[in-house]
């Protein structure tokens, strides 16, 4: 895997002459589906295709005669081409394909060609437009038609929940066998991808993601291939090992998706009046209140029976001030790495002192107002001098913790 953003040197130069599609077919012996595969995509593309495209066989280690069929259909067909790779695995064929290709847009499909092909020209079309950066054909999009076995139905749709709950994936469907990405995206993109198998796709699209790019969905009509020879066992294993690195990886903070979303991502809509991303800021932000909130009310219940108010109020809201700004650093600004990670801390003590001012505050008025008050009553002056904490401690988070700062012009990428 490479951490570099910068397009692949040994990318072809896009030509006068060269396609504007280049439709991958990777296999591993499939000497018998190839053939009619080809012939039949072939045709569907001269027949219903406006521009000039290319399908490019990629043989990934086969041991059987899939090299020699692959060689009669490049020799038959003039926009078929042959490569053939030493190593087995999809994402790695797929990898080497589109990295040496000088197509404007990249796709590819299995060769069972279990999707329908009607679709093919609806998941390019954004990607030709420049509207969108990737597309994907969905099975589990409103409008598909899916014929397959409820076994299938059921881990499909399993594992796109799991990569919702791990990953925050908003996409529906990671590992449909219909995808297309532009050639500029899949330069800087695919040198981050790091699986060489059947994870290659889920990884690609989490990145993508990640990155602000657009990634259009097509509803698909998809037959199940009962003859398929996936391992199902092996690759949910694999799939499942692929989401914790990235979640190591993204905790970490190594890859470098903000320079590729500066190279390529797409910034929010401008709204009059709401500064960016402020709308999403305040919803996490809320959601990370509310948890805190009842942390620290759990824990200045449980301290008050052995300490005094004060005591109790300051124990409780220093443990969840930290825990708040570790939780907002992450998941509300966005911030990944360890880099600032103990000036936002001290800062986010100043802001704790703040919040502490003010519940103390209201506490110590509470106490001139009522000699003993009780327990409930308590509580309640807490949660709405709490109320007010939490607008002053979003507004120092937002313009002073963890404000945007302009990279030095030394780090700026082209």
């Amino acid at each position: 895997m490479s951490l570099s953003t910068q397009p692949a040197h040994t990318a072809a130069p896009t030509r006068l002459d060269s396609p504007v599609l280049d439709v991958v077919v990777p296999v591993h012996n499939e000497e018998i589906d190839l053939e009619p595969c080809v012939r039949r995509l072939h045709a569907y593309l001269s027949a219903s295709f406006p521009y000039r495209f290319r399908i490019t066989i990629a043989d990934n280690a086969s041991t059987d005669s899939t090299p020699e069929v692959a060689g009669r259909l490049a020799y038959d067909l003039p926009e078929v081409a042959s490569v053939r790779l030493a190593e087995k695995g999809r994402g790695r064929a797929l990898k080497y394909v589109w990295t040496q290709s000088d197509a404007a847009v990249l796709a590819y499909m299995d060769v069972d060609l279990s999707t329908d092909l009607g679709a093919l020209l609806p998941l390019v079309a954004p990607l030709i437009s420049g509207h969108s950066d990737l597309a994907i054909g969905s099975r589990l999009a409103r409008g598909s038609r899916v014929v397959r076995g409820a076994k299938r139905e059921f881990i499909s749709r399993s594992y796109n929940l799991i990569l919702r709950g791990t990953l925050a994936a908003r996409f529906s469907d990671a590992q449909c066998g219909f995808k297309a990405i532009r050639s500029d995206v899949a330069a800087r993109l695919l040198p981050m991808v790091e699986d060489t198998g059947w994870f290659f796709d889920t990884e690609m699209l989490v990145l993508a993601e990640r990155a602000g790019l657009r990634i259009h969905e097509v509803p698909v009509d998809w037959v199940d291939d009962p003859d398929s020879r996936v391992d199902i066992i092996a690759t949910a294993v694999a799939d499942l090992k692929g989401i914790v690195r990235l979640l190591r990886a993204f905790g970490s903070g190594k890859l470098p998706l903000a320079a590729l979303r500066d190279q390529l991502g797409r910034d929010p809509l401008p709204v009059a009046g709401v500064p960016a991303g402020l709308t999403g800021q305040l919803i996490r932000f809320a959601a990370v209140g509310v948890a805190s909130t009842l942390a620290y009310l759990g824990l200045y219940a449980a301290l008050r029976m052995g300490l005094g108010p004060q005591w109790a109020n300051f124990v409780a809201l220093l443990l969840t001030a930290v825990a708040n700004t570790a939780a907002n650093r992450r998941l509300t600004f966005g911030v990944r790495g360890n880099d600032g990670a103990w000036r936002h801390q001290t800062q986010g003590l100043i802001v704790f002192g703040i919040g502490l001012a003010l519940t103390s505050g209201a506490l110590t008025l509470l106490g001139d107002l009522h000699s003993a008050p009780s327990q409930p009553v308590e509580l309640v002056v807490l949660v709405a001098a709490n109320l007010l904490a939490t607008a002053v401690r979003f507004l120092l988070l937002r313009i002073w913790v963890f404000r945007s700062r302009s990279p030095h012009p030394a780090q700026t990428h082209p």
